[in-house]
Parts: structure tokens; sequence; C-alpha cells
């Protein structure tokens, strides 16, 4: 017999169904009978609208010494996609969720390079206006955040985001991702069932790094996956708001755009173009 847990939607999951079609009061009488929706989604979050308001109000970005950024070199990379295979080891990540996204794209004039997209951590994330628990969020450092504890699984944040940047987990997990030992380990849990995942520039390392005294895109202990193994160095990583840093200079130094500027999104990922590239 099939375990309890197993038979039925957990209390997330139904909430998240019914809120990704749309939150009708009518669709949640009619595939449950005990409680009305309002009641459910109260007592899941514990929050009234008001303090959940607050929270997400007391954790935007703010007044941080640090804004992390990354540089990704168009012209340089050579599409190996050893980036999105560290980031599926690193962050145990399934094929079907993949969070660093590789793509092969042609310029205006035909010729052939090759795009790579992680989360662009935008300072004016959309997913974060759209969510409304407080689950996704931007640190005062620029890193766009998601507490699972708290996301109900309604998918807001991934129809909000403009860059296709985020996936669902739509089943619990089994198995690793398969790419461990050969291009990294496994160093954070898997995410549960019923939540939005997406890139996190590998914030544990970060955070871990910081607190050891390292400098994040400099000490590659702490700085993310997909960075450390470019055979070619296409990415850089590091403090937008250290002037003397590499990316900051990088910045400076050379021609950059980024995706969706007219969007008003503010993404922390910059790119350099390859000649003939519209942008």
């Amino acid at each position: 017999m099939a375990d309890e847990n197993e038979k039925f939607l957990s209390r997330r999951e139904f909430i998240g169904a019914i809120m990704a079609a749309g939150g009708s009061v009518a669709v949640a009488l009619a595939l449950s009978q005990i409680a009305p929706l309002e009641d459910l989604i109260r007592d899941e979050l514990a929050l009234e609208l008001p303090e959940i308001e607050r929270e997400k109000e007391s954790r935007k970005h703010g007044d941080s010494k640090h804004r992390w950024g990354m540089l990704i070199d168009l012209r340089k990379c050579i599409g190996c996609q050893y980036c999105v295979y560290a980031c599926q080891a690193v962050n145990d990540v399934p094929d079907a969720m993949r969070w660093n996204v590789y793509k092969p794209e042609t310029t205006a004039n035909g010729d052939p390079f090759h795009m790579t997209r992680p989360c662009l951590h935008c300072q004016d994330a959309p997913c974060v206006s759209v969510c409304p628990v407080g689950a996704t969020f931007v640190r005062d450092d620029g890193l766009v955040v998601m507490d699972y504890d708290k996301c109900i699984g309604c998918r807001y944040c991934q129809v909000a985001c403009p860059y296709g940047a985020r996936s669902f987990n739509w089943e619990k997990r089994s198995e690793s991702s398969g790419y461990q030992p050969e291009w990294g380990n496994a160093e954070v849990e898997w995410r549960p069932r019923g939540v939005a995942e997406k890139c996190t520039f590998c914030i544990h390392r970060i955070d871990r790094g910081l607190a050891q005294g390292l400098t994040p895109g400099v000490d590659r202990p702490a700085t993310p996956a997909c960075v450390n193994i470019c055979p070619v160095e296409a990415r850089l990583f590091g403090d937008l708001k250290n002037p003397e840093s590499r990316i900051a200079k990088a910045i400076r130094e050379l021609p950059t755009f980024r995706l969706r500027e007219e969007l008003g999104t503010e993404p922390n990922v910059y790119y350099v173009p390859v000649e003939g590239m519209a942008v």
C-alpha cells in the first residue's frame, strides 16, 4: 500500500495548484470540502497579508558593501558547456531543471556564437514583485534568493521572469543529478517537491568564503562553480561595488550589454558581445 503522504497532495501542493489555476474559490471548494480557500492559505502561511508585506519590505536590498555580479564574454565562449555541467553537479540539479542554460545563437550576419544564461539576479526583479508570500527576495548584496520553506508553489515567479531563469520542482527527488563526481561534488541539499528553483551564484560558496576571509571571484572556494571551471575564462565574477575588482575593471574597459535592459530589471549579469551582434 502506498504511503499516506504519497497518496495525496500536500497542503503546499494543493495551495500551489489552486493559485496556479487562478486562485478561484469555486475551484478550491470543488477540489476540497475541508475548508474555504482563504482559511487554507492562512493556515499554511501563518501570516496575515500586512505581515507578509512588511517582511517583503524588510528584505529589499540595501546598503551592503558588496554587490555580486558576473561578466560573460561571448567572444571567448567555445560552447563546451562545462559551466552547465559544473552547475548541475555542485547544485545537484537534474537535467529537466537546468539553472544554467546553453543555447547556440547566430549574429545578424549569420555567424555562430555560444550563449549561456544563469539567473541574472535583477535588482528590480519581477519574480520578487509577484511573489505573494515573500519567498523570493533580493539580499543586500544584490543576490536574488529563495526561501524554500515559504514557497507555496504558485509559480508566479516563473511566469514573471522575462529570462526563463526559473524551473519548477515537480517531483520528489530520489537520486542525484548524475554529474558527480566528474564535474564536481554536490554541495547543497535537494530542494523539496513543489517549489521554484534557480541559479544562486553558488551563494553557499560566497557566504562561506566571506566568513573565512576569502574574496569571491578571486579565491576559488568562494567563487561560483561555473566561473571556476571555464577553460577559457569566459566568465568573471566579483564585486561590482569594488572599482578595483577584475569584473568592475572589465566592465569599464570592454563594450558590454545586459539582456533586455529596456525592461528596467537592472540585471547583475553583463555580456561582452561578439562582433556583428545586434545589442
